[in-house]
């Protein structure tokens, strides 16, 4: 007879440290890496190509839409069915493919093709395949362990915009560029290849043939619940990701800031989403998970203005320690409510609709805010749209309900984890 999960602790122990481990590494990579580094090189490109703000965003934007709708719900279908270390394995090439793809580009076509990677690494690889793991694998301490897990997406992103100057300078941007995407595949596919998609003994590791059938999604696509989290979910990653997109832009052209200044700037933003992730890891264990919400919008909301009316470097670091505390428990968050609300054996699914849909805001909101930019020659306009996203989102998940229906298989070990 097999020894089971619980008289055998210490071999879960090792397992879910590994688990944290290939999640930590494929978020520092595809996230940490690509998408809060590909941002640094955006002057560059208006700059050599003569490209407009809102051109250098609309390869975000044009992939996220093209990807979001067509491939977030198949990939949540495929997580929850198939389990998501395929998924991941396939995302994290696909990364490196695009850094490296868009390194070697000087048209716009190249351009939209290799972001087109980019966005498709990120749906495969990035958060959604990760918080299915961290939530077959953790009960008690799940905040924690995803709190852990993304502190990955704070330290690439910390990292990147020191390591693309160095390497832009020494090698030109587009080197760079290319170093980064072969960067990225050697970090995060190895444990990738060998994690264990589920615990032992659980529903999800039993033989194919043998798991029940795949919970149906269409209770949840029901509730109220699910959209208010989405629109919420929606309207934080619109303010984040228009105010990180344009914040190099801000500082470099509007307000001189040498490359090593802005790099800076950027790099005490992730760092400081270090802080955000592990503090609201450990709240979200202990607060009710709307209330730590509530708070990370709020942070986000309360930041922007610092920036937009920021007249010292003094402000500039006080916008990048508050934006980069709410940036990080802002990611990590929604999954962790979601999974709260309707359960892990729905969970791919949810999260790959709503992350369907955050791709939507995330990549329109970069655009409209250069657009407003490049017709009214100012940022007013475009963050202060940014903030209203960000308190209409916070409105969405004051009105979430507390209750929950988390289904997740227990792990003893882990209550007090």
């Amino acid at each position: 007879m097999a020894t089971s999960v619980e008289q055998r602790p210490e071999n879960i122990r090792g397992a879910q440290i590994q688990v944290a481990a290939t999640s930590f590494l494929s978020l520092f990579a595809i996230v940490g890496l690509a998408l809060y580094g590909l941002p640094f090189f955006y002057d560059f490109m208006v700059r050599d190509f003569g490209w407009t703000r809102a051109r250098v965003t609309s390869g975000n934007a044009i992939s996220k839409l093209v990807v979001g709708p067509l491939f977030g719900f198949a990939a949540g279908w495929f997580v929850d069915r198939f389990g998501p270390r395929r998924l991941m394995i396939a995302g994290i090439l696909m990364a490196g493919i695009a850094l490296v793809g868009l390194g070697s580009i000087s048209t716009l076509t190249g351009f939209y093709i290799f972001y087109l990677f980019n966005a498709l690494g990120n749906v495969f690889g990035g958060p959604l395949p990760n918080q299915v793991l961290l939530s077959r694998w953790f009960n008690a301490a799940r905040g924690r362990a995803m709190g852990f897990a993304y502190l990955g997406i704070g330290l690439g992103g910390a990292l990147v915009p020191l390591i693309a100057f160095q390497l832009s300078q020494a090698f030109g941007w587009q080197t760079a560029l290319k170093a980064l995407g072969l960067t990225i595949v050697v970090v995060a596919l190895p444990l990738a290849l060998i994690v264990k998609e589920a615990p032992p003994g659980s529903v999800d590791a039993a033989p194919r043939a043998e798991r029940p059938p795949v919970a149906p999604i269409n209770e949840v696509l029901k509730r109220p619940a699910f959209y208010l989290l989405m629109i919420g979910s929606m309207c934080s990653i619109a303010a984040v990701g228009g105010a990180n997109q344009h914040l190099k832009l801000y500082l470099s052209l509007d307000h001189g800031y040498t490359q090593a200044a802005a790099a800076g700037v950027a790099s005490l933003t992730l760092a400081a989403s270090l802080v955000g992730r592990l503090t609201m890891g450990w709240l979200a264990d202990r607060w009710p998970k709307k209330r730590v919400m509530l708070l990370i919008y709020l942070l986000i909301a309360g930041s922007i203005p610092i920036l937009l009316y920021a007249s010292t470097r003094g402000a500039v670091t006080l916008f990048a320690i508050v934006f980069g505390i709410g940036l990080g428990g802002e990611y990590m968050v929604i999954p962790l409510m979601a999974a709260e609300l309707f359960g892990t054996r729905v969970l791919g699914r949810a999260m790959g609709i709503v992350l369907a849909a955050d791709g939507v805001a995330e990549a329109t909101a970069p655009v409209l805010v250069g657009r407003l930019h490049d017709v009214s020659g100012s940022y007013v306009t475009g963050f202060s749209t940014l903030i209203g996203f960000a308190l209409v989102g916070a409105v969405a998940i004051a009105m979430l309900p507390s209750t929950k229906a988390d289904d997740a298989p227990r792990i003893p070990v882990l209550e007090h984890a």
